[in-house]
């Protein structure tokens, strides 16, 4: 076997009983060249691999020149010139795209969605909440949650107090990927393994988690959940919320296609075609009753919102007079300010 599906050459942090944490790696490969997955796979053989010292870095590095992989070879090089005093160098060679078994494994995938190399959905994460392990992320890096108060102890000891940002599997892509053309008014608000497109702008109250992202231009302002993946052009408002299959969307996968609208405080629990708005504070699930409207005004009967999913061009409102949800056809796409979503 002379392929791999992705390789990464990264550091890590690991607990005090040698488990990984988390893992970094500046420049992942998808598909890998022939020679380049061959040099690794008969050096260190597929999955997960610690480089205990420099000298087997620099063996290893030789290896990746003889093999044409420059790029590569400075990463080990610059991972490996202190070891092992400011961390773990590790190398991630994942011959087929299996479900993430291990900690290195699972922060590979999540950097491939981020660094735009895959979109959502498009690598197996199936099992990652398992694999990954709690985290509490500090000024000091990553700490094993339950290490954490042990760890507060010793700093308040030395007189400076660690400072805990978050408690979660899963750390914000800011410290892992930038990627180019977009903007995050929050980095804490977008999760690892985020797919944001450029021309992305996510406002402060924006979320986005692992999984999930948006093609780019769009403006985000409300909240895209895991597994939901947002069309060039389309806006989603201030408070919006969209269900993901983790939170109560079940096996339906939800999206949002191009040019689309969901107004202020409005919720989403189908996929969308093009063109399509939600107006502001309506929540839109599957099992929502909807009184469909044809081009003339005149009713045509009700349905559930799910038989309309994936449909392009519709208006989804809230009967002001009689409360009743109602669909017609849309009759104006929206169109996003230009100079707004020019991230360079």
């Amino acid at each position: 076997m002379t392929q791999l599906y992705a390789l990464g050459i990264g550091r890590g942090t690991q607990n005090t009983q040698g488990q990984w944490l988390e893992v970094f790696y500046p420049a992942p490969l998808l598909n890998p060249p022939a020679e380049l997955a061959a040099a690794i796979l008969n050096t260190v053989g597929a999955g997960t691999h610690a480089i205990k010292n420099t000298e087997q870095g620099q063996r290893l590095s030789q290896t990746l020149r003889t093999a044409r992989a420059g790029e590569q070879a400075a990463i080990l090089d610059g991972f490996c010139a202190d070891l092992p005093a400011a961390g773990q160098t590790v190398i991630c060679a994942l011959p087929t795209d299996s479900p993430p078994a291990d900690v290195p494994t699972a922060y590979l995938k999540l950097q491939l969605i981020s660094h735009r190399l895959v979109r959502p959905h498009g690598t197996n994460l199936e099992g990652i909440f398992a694999t990954l392990p709690n985290v509490a992320w500090t000024n000091e890096g990553a700490i094993d949650a339950q290490e954490l108060p042990a760890r507060q102890h010793k700093a308040r000891a030395q007189g400076t107090p660690l400072q805990v940002q978050a408690v979660d599997k899963f750390p914000r892509m800011t410290d892992y990927v930038m990627p180019s053309g977009v903007r995050i008014g929050d980095a804490r608000r977008v999760r690892l393994g985020a797919y944001l497109g450029a021309g992305t702008t996510v406002m402060h109250e924006g979320f986005v988690n692992f999984n999930a992202g948006t093609e780019g231009p769009n403006m985000v302002e409300g909240r895209i959940s895991a597994g939901v993946f947002i069309g060039a052009g389309s806006d989603l408002g201030g408070g919006c919320s969209i269900m993901g299959t983790l939170s109560g969307g079940g096996e339906l996968i939800i999206s949002v296609g191009k040019d689309c609208l969901i107004g202020a405080n409005a919720g989403l629990g189908i996929p969308l075609g093009d063109r399509c708005t939600i107006e502001a504070g309506l929540y839109l699930t599957a099992g929502t009753k909807v009184q469909t409207i044809d081009t003339q005004g005149r009713s045509t009967g009700a349905v559930k919102a799910k038989k309309l999913a994936n449909q392009s061009d519709l208006l989804f409102r809230r009967n002001s007079l009689n409360g009743t949800v109602e669909c017609l056809p849309n009759r104006a796409a929206i169109a996003l300010n230009k100079t707004l979503h020019q991230n360079n």
